[in-house]
Order: C-alpha cells, then sequence, then structure tokens
C-alpha cells in the first residue's frame, strides 16, 4: 500500500509538471527534453556496461547538446551536420583509441538513436496542439492496459519479456487511446477524426512496443529497473519508454497526413 501511495503521489506530480512544461514550451519544454535525454542516456550506457558493453558516452552527450542547439534554431546545428560530426569523431575515435570495440562503437550509435534523437521529436510539435497526443495515447494506453488487464487478462502478451502484460490488456490499452483521444479531439475541433483515430492506434501499438523494447533491454542486461530518480517509477526509460516511440510517431503523421 505504501509503495501504491508513494508511486501515486509521484505519478500526479510528474503529470502536473509535464502540463506546465508543455504549456509554457518554447525554451523550458526543450532543456526539459535535453535533460530527460541526458539522463536516459546516462541509464542507458549504465544498463549496457552490465553486460560489458561500453558506449562512448562524451560523445553521446555531445550529440544530446547537438541536439539542443539544432531545436533552439543555431544556423549551423542542422541535425545532418550534427549527426555527421558525431560519425566522424566516433569513427576517428575507434582508430585511435584502443579501448573503444567496434562493439562499443555500434552501442554508441544505438544509444543515441534511440533515446536523445527519439525523445527530442516532442521539440518538434512545440506549441502544437497534437503535442498532447504523444503524451495522452502513451500513458492512457499504459493506464487502460492495466486496468484491463487486471479485470479481463486471461492470455499472456509476451511472458518471456513482461509476464503480467496480457492480450486482453493490451486490446485494452488500443481501446483507452481511441477513447481519450477522440474527446481530446471534439473538445479541440480536430479533424478529420478517421485519420486522428488511426493515428491513436498508431501510437497505441508502438507504445506498448516501446514498452516491451526497454524490458528486452533490461532482459539482456539483467536490470529490474534503469534507475531511481522517480520513487514508484524507477527511471527515467522506465516512465519514458513509450513516449520514446510516440514522440515520432505523432510527429510525422501529423507532418505527412494532418
Amino acid at each position: 500500500m505504501k509503495e501504491l501511495i508513494i508511486r501515486t503521489i509521484n505519478g500526479l506530480v510528474l503529470l502536473i509538471l509535464l502540463f506546465l512544461i508543455v504549456s509554457r514550451g518554447d525554451m523550458l519544454l526543450i532543456v526539459s527534453v535535453f535533460i530527460v535525454s541526458i539522463i536516459g542516456l546516462h541509464e542507458l550506457n549504465s544498463a549496457l556496461n552490465k553486460i560489458d558493453i561500453k558506449p562512448v558516452k562524451g560523445l553521446g552527450y555531445l550529440f544530446c547538446l547537438g541536439l539542443l542547439m539544432n531545436s533552439i534554431g543555431i544556423k549551423w546545428a542542422e541535425l545532418d551536420f550534427i549527426i555527421f560530426l558525431f560519425v566522424i569523431a566516433l569513427l576517428v575515435s575507434l582508430v585511435l583509441k584502443k579501448d573503444i570495440t567496434l562493439k562499443d562503437a555500434m552501442a554508441t550509435v544505438f544509444s543515441v538513436l534511440y533515446v536523445p534523437f527519439f525523445m527530442f521529436h516532442v521539440t518538434y510539435l512545440n506549441k502544437n496542439i497534437y503535442i498532447w497526443l504523444i503524451f495522452i495515447t502513451a500513458w492512457g494506453t499504459d493506464t487502460f492496459a492495466y486496468v484491463f488487464g487486471n479485470l479481463f487478462g486471461k492470455k499472456k502478451l509476451c511472458p518471456t519479456l513482461s509476464p503480467h502484460k496480457t492480450v486482453e490488456g493490451s486490446i485494452g490499452g488500443i481501446i483507452g487511446s481511441i477513447f481519450l483521444t477522440y474527446i481530446f479531439a471534439k473538445y479541440f475541433n480536430l479533424y478529420p477524426m478517421s485519420k486522428i483515430i488511426v493515428l491513436s492506434i498508431l501510437c497505441s501499438i508502438m507504445s506498448q512496443f516501446g514498452d516491451l523494447t526497454a524490458s528486452r533491454i533490461k532482459r539482456i542486461t539483467g536490470i529490474k529497473d534503469y534507475g531511481k530518480i522517480m520513487p514508484g517509477h524507477g527511471g527515467i526509460l522506465d516512465r519514458f519508454d513509450s513516449i520514446l516511440f510516440t514522440s515520432p510517431i505523432v510527429y510525422y503523421y501529423v507532418k505527412f497526413f494532418l
């Protein structure tokens, strides 16, 4: 009971902070995403260290800094140029530093694409009404999947990765995402509704893949949680694993279809 109370209180605090940050937007949003990316990248690097994989941390953090400068509109900080500099620096490090293995270099690429690159898509929807769908679909899916799973769950979804997840819970998560997105779209008069509902389904499915991806990495590295920064919720990646997947989905769907 005590753990549930702590989890609930911290969850509410997180929601309030999220609302304030996203509503304010601009530099507050960008810096917040930068901080979350740095912490999340650190958590992933620490997890990989458990299985003797050592990403080049410094280059990863510099990549986050490059994404920050890109988001605030610094002229030379184009995304393709940042990626170019990152890859060149990584290859030079691989040649000059004998303690960096090819496995470490590839893990460095994976870590920056998985965490900061995905996460910074949140900033691309700065001051855009659709930014809220990133969080509504991800956390709505998680909440409804939990409720449906407890009430109706029988068939295991992916027992080797997450033994408590069920097919019924997964379907409930999709239903919840559709329901919450529909209410949101109706309230703000967002149309066409059919395309928005399709987006909610895609986000729900991908948010669940995001959760399973994080679980898979935890199983491989032998950890229970990515961190303890949020009591009752674990680390940044434990709370934002689904957001990493929904943020690019919402951004590109809005860009190309809405």
